[in-house]
């Protein structure tokens, strides 16, 4: 998995890539978000479009992202979900929990 990041009036948006699984990905994510929120970031996006594969220890990596930035007082949502990761999260029900846009501009619009 690779993360880069963008920050876009306000919006951090970190455009994820590759293979959303466990080990070291989890502490990777855990990172970037405890660095955005340390300088003052309250507003994320999470870019989920050139994500190929997740499996049950990335949704964890994602559901516990969610609650970190939601600890700190901020929003964390989801764009680009590909149809796969979609039906994931919806055979989860984790759909209820993740706000989850078509495309970047829906999505930072919404915040």
């Amino acid at each position: 998995m690779k993360i880069s990041r963008a920050d876009k009036d306000g919006i951090v948006v970190l455009q994820v890539s590759g293979k959303l699984m466990g080990g070291p990905d989890a502490d990777a994510f855990d990172q970037q978000l405890k660095q955005i929120l340390g300088e003052g970031g309250r507003k994320i996006l999470v870019d989920l479009g050139d994500v190929t594969w997740v499996n049950s220890t990335g949704l964890g990596i994602l559901i516990a992202g969610h609650a970190q930035v939601g600890r700190a007082g901020g929003e964390m949502k989801l764009c680009k979900v590909s149809r796969r990761v979609e039906s994931i999260l919806m055979v989860t029900r984790l759909n209820m929990i993740f706000e989850s846009y078509a495309d970047e501009s829906q999505a930072l619009a919404s915040f």
